[in-house]
């Protein structure tokens, strides 16, 4: 059935149907009434009367614009003041949805119901979410159940029990109904197997009956109507117009249905009677099915308002009602049913931002959902509520104190506060008269976030109060104890016309923060008209027993216990009857006996549960019922897994105890649907097929067999079913959540569907297999993201869509305006902790902290310190050092974005960038911040010279350096052991400055600590000459070796100590001072195994990587070599430079090569591939300098050899064996240490008596950074090699750890050293030129912000320009010198000498050269040859070529003149009256013959150079030049920007002359307009405290002038010297004082064609490029010497030897400037 061929009925009145089509005109998605005869069976085309169908959306969109009615303003009021009552009976008004149910009868219209459940429900879902943030839920009990319960009386009652929750509770349409001409009636199918004679009776007897008077008109329906009529009736009888405007109808008539009863199919589309061989319609239940349709339905249209739709559907001529017919009648209720429940929800729901914008509002509508459930659960009415009653009423009495209900677990504490929280308005209201506008605030504390730490707790206290009672909180304090002196006053502002009430349930709840369990902050001297009522368990935490030292008037104190038996056996009585039941006296014996053990209000009610079900022939035992409550709770869940199943209870309220908050309903539908082993045990295997769901009536009954127990929960737009109480909660972890495997497993699935990894139509692998779930022990399967390796080997697989939503962290209402969203808080809640408890830690690093989305919406919704606390934590868990450095480039911006959020991707980029090849990881987060960051400000960094931020963990060890023996590094980047001199080896925590462990040598003095590879030993040297070997783990001895020397070794006359030791593998090997043996000990063991024997005295050993092989140095540069395996000595190698000893010896294993170090620097490098018989391969001899090597280190690569020494550092190449840089200290430093970075390309290094480390770039030489260590100068550096990390120590004592990948990311920040005065970019715009006010012009690369090419001149450059390629630039410097160099290659093709030059300028089409002179004559040249054009004659300032390239204009005194290029001479000019002068001019772009210029007058010219006439003239303000500071006009010359130096941007209508303010954001520096005009680029400074203690030195702001808007800010952290715009693309280049320069571009998001620019711009290749960002070699190029051409007065004097042609070729007009009179 097609769109055209659906009617809406036309039983509407005249007013009725122009008011209908009134408010189609107003509304996007409204339904046209259509004319239609219901008896007739013609149709009428729908697109005659409603022309959105001719080419209609298939899923059409839009919002509501519905302004907030009073009725919401009255339900604010009454949420704030706590007024319960007057709340909606069903819900509180944040626990919106919309829910619709589906009346329909399942037989003839399971086609519909299955296309609408797969197409269109899904969609509505999306639609809801996005525009209202509300879920949309539909209730289709028969969808998804076996055809042989359709007519279960269960089945029944349930559907009409959620039918009246549905109509009660929507925000929007709430009943649909699909039905058929040839429906059947569905009481006569609950009937099939019983003969038509009973049948006939038994509705004959009952219309006797109803006739009689004996049996009601309401019973007797019952029995008379289907489940259709009674669901009909319930839902449309006797209701409003209002209401019956979210309900639709719809009716299908199905022509000549009769001709085709025969076709068995036909069945199920009517009901049939077949009598002697003829098959004809039953025509009883036709004539009241048409008496629904033509009698019950346009008697509700008559009267409202109602939707309803009728379609005629003709049947095949052969077939019948065939399958096509079937699909084209199902595609046009499918677009239909999408639109109607569109038009209603715009119409009937409200976008309601309250508790997205206003978190105390949602605050407290979470309290009073939860007190008002609570309340609906007390049934047991005890003394207890008339104390609290008593106590709330006002006394006589001056002050009062708080009153105290305390009682064990299941006393019914917080119920009895919920309903006194309840009860408290009226009781005030009562005593008091009706015009007491009470106050009430309740608090459950521990149920919400806010309410668990006291600081929050107090402040949404007394922002509550201070909304009731308007007062204006100018600040909140920062200490707590302020906090609670506000909350005393507060309490003053209430008086008998407003009496306030606080109740705080569960004391014990609260955190221990602040000392909040000491109640010192519980005010206890309460002013008359203040009561607060608490509630606390009387054994925990000491709450109790602190109270009765506050409060020591027993008269407050209500203890709740144990009711009496018999009064308990009552109450149960009477609910027993109140529901038509009573227990035998046989029962009640039992019932008895269990109530002797129990009387708590919990137990009874269980109790309630149980015998409620009893017949009264029962057999019952002193076992039928438990006797506590935690056995009765137990057989509760028990009796729900036999009636619902044990795998679908075992999960579903496993999922609701481990969520965090609790699940929705529609969550919970979702989750179980993506469980395969939930799925296995309910889902039929031949009931396969998309989408793979559950049935809802599974959820509808769980949450039924559980009412009370689970209960309902506002939170922000949602409602949440949790536990009642926190014994339910605890029991079933107890026997759901206690396999960790299972749990794993849950928690990985719940992480899945938060993350929407099976959204938007990816299937999800389902495998059924009957031996597959053979017991409730589920741990057997694995977990959902690795079970798919498993799956794949399994015969019977397929993959099905599961129809869970996408999980987007907000939902954009808008796309135009981004920051109108709802969060999805549902997200926010439960994503971190399901993710964490799972061990997802890679989609926790990447698809929540570093996704831009959720770092921008936390900023945006106040949860910022949230953020950092869930970076920290996925730090805790991954140990991933850009986590740590993003939260710390969080700390620092702080201020900023707090500030303005919408600038958050340009500062992350901005800090990020410069050390993303060092931390690869951020690239996520950049690439995020490139895709989701324009929709919030248009500024995006391309190139980041920001200075790196970084401090070092650090770690006081002890008071000075000096008891410092030896620190090492771990694998663990965290942990470090220190040897102290007491004897003591400590393991330390550095960043928690936890000591871990310690140990402890027995006073012995430590020389020396050392760790094997793997960690697990830990060898001592002490001044016992022992060594003590540990077990690192576990921190105990092992066994101790004594360490012997030589007999003819030794130290003549004094004690020989440990002179040094290593480790191997399984092997330590130690020396005594001036010995020449080497001990190895065997580490397993501990035993010594053999003597090394030496020539000379051992000055150094080293064992090989393998461990097979121990190399030891000694005096006179020798080298010995020993096999570790036996102790043989292989071989003795020795220096030619043998005066030293040698000081450390490398391992080269990848080349076979021994390199030994001596004391002086020198070294000798060995062939060691045969081992016993190495080979020198080179001698380097650096004997030179007379400083001693302080440190050696190979590179990672070993490509490099790092020397240092006191007076230089020394980098060697291991490749040819030769110094490829070294770098000399000044004559009073000396070096401490030197390490290099991890690519090799940085040296970080420290100097003596300072407290800085250096970084040093190898390529130029220059120092990058210095790096202040606070704690005081560095004694030690001593680098990690597991983690590139380095240790440094201070002499304080102080350990600081830095990252060297951070440190040595600054040395990639290209700086020329000066600052920036001009720059040029290339017509390309892929290279920038830079001056500096040095000899040298500077070219970067703009994609990657390198400097490639400098190059040097003769003196100071004071001018430079480019061809408009880029490939030729002219400068000139001070030393009267003009230069022509070839970009590409560097090469200065040409020079002249002669004059000094002030401007230079070259003409459009790139032919000539404008060379101005200030002293001597101007000239006008060929660039191509060099040859002169023309002397010009006139001194000009500030000249530019018109874009004709035929007049070179300037200023000259009170002038302004237009020089031809073709003469020189002067063909226009404008000259001021005596006295009045030419501020500034701009030529006008779009059109080459217009000035524009500003006299000291303060008046604007618009002057035609060609016809020297002037085309306009403005007038501006008096005293408006005063501080004019730049001038800049728009290319069409309609509009002047003129800055002043002050906070205001001035725009002039050059057309009209109106002067427009716009404010900026702070004194403008400099501005520029962009070539279309369109966007206006500022840098300002803003004298504000907080930005300074950030470093912000300025901002760049982007102004849209269309608008006004400020479209991107991004903060400058550097002095800014020069401002360019590019002139094709938007981009931004930013010269710095640092020598530095930062590239942007503009991205606004209403350009499409901009958006493209991110994507493929160049620079963003280190981002997309997983390698490292390689630095290209920079090249120097230097001037001539000779010039090639030297200008005379008026005459030039060209060398021979000039490297270009210089003679005149006789170009033709094409190549000479044009001549224009």
């Amino acid at each position: 059935m097609s769109p055209r061929d659906w009617m809406r009925t036309s039983l509407l009145t005249i007013e009725d149907r122009n008011r209908e089509k009134d408010r189609a005109k107003c509304q996007s998605s409204s339904v046209t009434s259509i004319k239609s005869d219901d008896k007739s069976e013609s149709t009428a085309g729908i697109e005659d009367f409603n022309p959105r169908w001719k080419s209609p959306p298939m899923w059409p969109s839009g919002v509501g614009n519905r302004q907030p009615c009073p009725r919401e303003s009255a339900l604010r009021r009454a949420v704030i003041s706590g007024n319960i009552n007057a709340l909606p009976p069903h819900h509180v008004p944040t626990g919106r949805s919309v829910r619709v149910f589906i009346c329909a009868n399942p037989d003839d219209t399971e086609a519909e119901r299955n296309a609408l459940k797969e197409h269109v429900y899904p969609k509505l879902r999306d639609f809801c979410r996005e525009n209202y943030g509300i879920e949309f839920q539909v209730v289709d009990l028969y969808w998804g159940v076996d055809p042989e319960e359709w007519d279960c009386p269960e089945l029944q009652r349930l559907r009409m029990k959620l039918l009246e929750e549905c109509l009660k509770t929507s925000a929007g349409p709430c009943f649909v109904m699909e039905s058929s001409s040839a429906a059947k009636t569905k009481n006569d199918k609950a009937w099939r197997n019983v003969s038509e004679e009973i049948k006939r009776i038994f509705r004959t007897a009952v219309l006797q009956l109803q006739e009689k008077g004996t049996m009601k008109s309401a019973e007797a329906k019952k029995f008379l109507c289907s489940a259709l009529e009674d669901e009909l009736d319930f839902a449309l009888g006797k209701q409003t117009p209002a209401f019956l405007r979210k309900c639709v109808c719809y009716i299908r008539k199905i022509s000549n249905f009769d001709r085709f009863a025969k076709l068995p199919e036909m069945g199920r589309y009517m009901d049939i009677v077949v009598s002697s061989d003829r098959v004809m319609r039953n025509q009883e239940a036709y004539e009241r099915l048409l008496k629904v349709r033509d009698e019950f339905i346009p008697t509700v249209v008559a009267a409202s308002n109602l939707r309803v739709y009728s379609s005629v559907t003709h049947c095949d001529m052969k077939l019948g009602y065939s399958q096509e017919v079937e699909s084209h009648y199902v595609e046009g209720l499918c677009k239909q049913f999408y639109e109607d429940m569109v038009d209603i929800i715009q119409a009937t729901v409200q976008q309601n931002f309250d508790t997205e914008t206003d978190s105390l509002y949602d605050e407290i509508l979470q309290h009073l959902s939860l007190c008002k459930n609570y309340a609906a659960l007390y049934k047991y009415k005890t003394e207890s509520l008339d104390y609290v009653q008593e106590y709330l009423l006002p006394s006589k009495g001056s002050r009062m104190s708080p009153l105290v209900v305390y009682g064990g677990p299941c006393t019914g504490k917080t119920l009895l506060l919920s309903e006194a929280a309840k009860q408290a308005y009226a009781w005030l209201q009562k005593q008091m008269g009706p015009e007491t506008d009470p106050v009430v605030i309740v608090r459950f504390i521990g149920s919400t976030q806010l309410s668990m730490d006291l600081r929050t707790l107090l402040q949404s206290i007394c922002e509550q109060i201070a909304t009731n009672y308007r007062c204006l909180i100018h600040f909140l304090p920062n200490k707590i104890q302020e906090m609670r002196e506000l909350l005393i006053n507060l309490l003053g502002e209430s008086s008998f016309h407003r009496p306030l009430v606080i109740v705080l349930d569960s004391l014990e709840q609260l955190s221990d923060a602040d000392e909040a369990r000491k109640l010192w902050w519980l005010p206890i001297n309460l002013p008359r008209t203040v009561r607060i009522v608490v509630s606390t368990l009387p054994n925990k935490h000491g709450i109790l027993q602190k109270l009765r030292t506050l409060i020591h008037d027993e008269g407050y104190y209500v203890e709740l216990i144990q009711r009496d038996r018999k009064v308990c056996s009552q109450t149960l009585k009477q609910q027993l009857l109140g529901v038509k039941r009573k227990v035998t006296s046989g029962q009640q014996i039992y019932v008895n006996e269990a109530l002797a053990k129990c009387t708590l209000p919990m137990f009874v009610n269980l109790i309630y549960r149980e015998v409620v079900h009893w017949r009264s022939h029962k057999d019952v035992d002193d076992k039928s019922l438990c006797s506590t409550v935690h056995e009765s709770i137990e057989h509760l869940f028990y009796s729900v897994e036999n009636k619902l199943g044990q795998r679908f209870v075992f999960r579903a309220l496993g999922y609701i105890t481990m969520a965090k908050a609790g699940l929705t309903e529609v969550e919970l539908e979702d989750i179980l649907s993506l469980d395969n082993i939930v799925l296995g045990d309910v889902i039929v295997a031949t009931y396969l097929k998309n989408p793979l769901r559950i049935s809802y009536d599974l959820v509808a009954r769980l949450k039924e067999e559980l009412e009370g127990y689970l209960v309902e929960r506002q939170v922000r737009n949602v409602t949440l079913m949790v536990w009642a109480n926190r014994h339910l909660h605890l029991i079933a972890q107890k026997l759901y959540l206690s396999n960790e495997e299972d749990v794993h497993q849950m928690h990985s699935l719940l992480a899945e569907y938060f993350l929407g990894a099976w959204s938007g139509g990816r299937k999800k692998i389902f495998t059924y297999d009957n031996n597959h779930f053979t017991s409730l022990n589920i741990s057997h399967h694995k977990n959902p993201h690795h079970q798919q390796s498993h799956e794949k080997t399994c015969s019977d697989k397929y993959s099905y869509d599961r129809q869970t939503p996408e999980q987007p962290w907000v939902f954009q209402c808008n796309l135009l305006e981004p920051d109108i969203f709802f969060v999805n808080h549902r997200k926010m809640i439960e994503l971190v902790y399901h993710l964490t408890r799972s061990g997802r830690t890679d989609d926790l690093m990447f698809g929540v902290i570093m996704n831009f989305s959720w770092l921008y919406t936390m900023i945006k919704i106040g949860q910022f310190e949230k953020a950092l606390t869930d970076i920290d934590l996925a730090y805790s868990y991954t140990r991933e050092k850009e986590l740590k450095f993003l939260s710390t480039t969080l700390r620092c911006i702080k201020v900023k974005v707090l500030k303005n959020p919408a600038s958050l991707s340009a500062e992350l980029q901005q800090r990020l960038l410069p050390v993303v090849t060092s931390l690869p990881k951020l690239r996520h987060l950049l690439l995020e911040c490139d895709k989701d960051g324009p929709k919030y400000c248009s500024i995006v960094p391309l190139h980041s010279s920001m200075d790196v931020t970084y401090s070092p963990e650090r770690l006081p060890l002890c008071s000075s350096y000096m008891q410092i023996v030896e620190i090492l590094p771990t694998l663990a980047p965290n942990i470090v052991l220190v040897g102290l001199e007491d004897g003591s080896v400590s393991t330390w925590d550095v960043e928690s400055r936890q000591l871990l462990r310690q140990i402890d040598t027995a006073r012995s003095v430590v020389l020396g600590i050392r760790l094997t590879t793997d960690e697990k030993y830990l060898v001592v040297a002490t001044t016992k000459n022992t060594l003590l070997i540990y077990d690192n783990h576990k921190s105990c001895l092992l066994s101790e070796v004594e360490i012997k020397g030589s007999k003819h070794g030794g130290i003549t006359g004094g004690v020989a100590f440990i002179n040094g030791f290593t480790l191997s593998t399984h092997h330590a090997l130690a020396w005594l001072e001036a010995s020449k043996d080497v001990n190895v000990i065997d580490l397993l063991y501990g035993w010594p195994l053999y003597q090394f024997h030496c020539w000379y005295e051992v000055t150094c050993v080293q064992c090989s990587p393998d461990g097979m092989y121990a190399f030891c140095g000694q005096y006179l540069n020798t080298t010995s070599i020993f096999h570790l395996g036996n102790g043989d000595k292989l071989a003795t190698v020795t220096s030619e430079f043998s005066g030293g000893f040698v000081k450390s010896i490398l391992i080269l294993d990848t080349l076979n090569q021994m390199v030994m170090i001596d004391n002086e620097g020198s070294l000798s490098v060995w062939n060691t591939k045969e081992i016993t018989n190495p080979g020198l391969m080179e001698d380097y001899d650096c004997r030179g300098d007379e400083s001693e090597v302080v440190g050696i280190e190979l590179s990672e690569d070993q490509r490099s050899i790092l020397i240092c020494k006191a007076r230089s550092i020394e980098v060697l190449d291991t490749k040819v064996w030769k110094m490829v840089e070294k770098f000399k200290a000044k004559r009073t430093e000396r070096f401490v240490a030197a390490v290099l970075s991890k690519n090799g390309q940085s040296i970080v290094a420290s100097m003596e008596n300072t407290s800085s480390i250096f970084v040093w770039r190898r390529d130029s030489g220059q120092c990058m950074a210095s790096l202040i260590e606070i704690s005081g100068a560095i004694v030690k550096l001593i680098k990690s090699a597991h983690h590139n990390l380095l240790l440094s120590v201070a002499s304080s004592g102080v350990l600081s750890v830095w990252d060297i990948d951070i440190i040595t990311a600054m040395s990639n920040i290209d700086k020329t050293g000066k600052k920036i005065q001009t720059l040029q970019l290339s017509g390309r715009e892929d290279y920038v030129f830079t001056m500096d006010g040095s000899e040298a012009v500077h070219k970067w690369n703009f994609s990657t912000g390198f400097i490639e090419t400098v190059f040097k001149h003769e003196g100071i450059v004071e001018n430079c320009v480019l061809t408009s390629s880029g490939d030729l630039m002219v400068t000139s410097d001070d030393k009267s010198s003009q230069y022509i160099w070839q970009t590409t290659t560097g090469e200065n093709i040409f020079r002249i000498n002669g004059q000094r030059i002030s401007q230079l300028l070259i003409t459009h089409n790139d032919q000539f050269v404008v060379s101005l002179c200030e002293q001597n004559a101007s000239r006008v040249w060929r660039l191509a040859t060099g040859h002169k054009v023309c002397n010009i004659l006139v001194t000009l300032q500030n000249a530019l070529i018109t874009t004709a390239n035929t007049f070179l204009v300037g200023t000259s005194k009170n002038k302004l003149l237009a020089v031809s290029l073709w003469s020189g001479s002067v063909s226009k000019k404008f000259v001021c009256d005596d006295g009045i002068t030419i501020v500034n001019f701009k030529l006008i772009p779009d059109c080459p013959d217009c000035a524009v210029f500003i006299t000291s007058t303060e008046t604007v010219f618009i002057w035609s150079v060609a016809d020297e006439s002037v085309c306009r003239r403005v007038q501006l303000p008096a005293n408006f030049l005063k501080n004019l500071e730049d001038f800049q006009i728009s290319p069409n010359g309609k509009l002047g920007i003129v800055s002043k130096g002050d906070e205001n941007i001035n725009v002039l209508d050059l057309h009209s002359g109106k002067l427009r303010l716009v404010h900026a954001a702070g004194i403008i520096w400099r501005q520029k307009l962009s070539r279309d005009g369109r966007y206006l680029v500022y840098v300002c400074f803003q004298n504000c405290d907080e930005d300074d203690d950030a470093g912000v030195v300025s901002n760049l702001i982007v102004m849209r002038l269309a608008d006004g808007k400020s479209i991107g800010t991004c903060s400058l952290y550097k002095t800014p010297t020069f401002l360019s715009l590019s002139q094709r693309a938007l981009n931004i280049i930013i010269g710095f004082e640092d020598g530095s320069i930062g590239t942007y571009t503009v991205v606004d998001r209403v350009d499409a064609a901009l958006k493209i620019k991110i994507a493929t711009s160049n620079s963003r290749q280190i981002v997309n490029n997983a390698s490292q960002k390689v630095r290209p070699k920079c090249g120097n190029h230097s001037f001539k010497s000779v010039a090639d051409c030297i200008w005379r007065e008026s005459t030039e004097v060209f060398s021979r030897d000039s490297p270009i042609n210089v003679s005149d070729s006789g170009e033709g007009e094409s190549t000479t400037p044009t001549k224009k009179d």
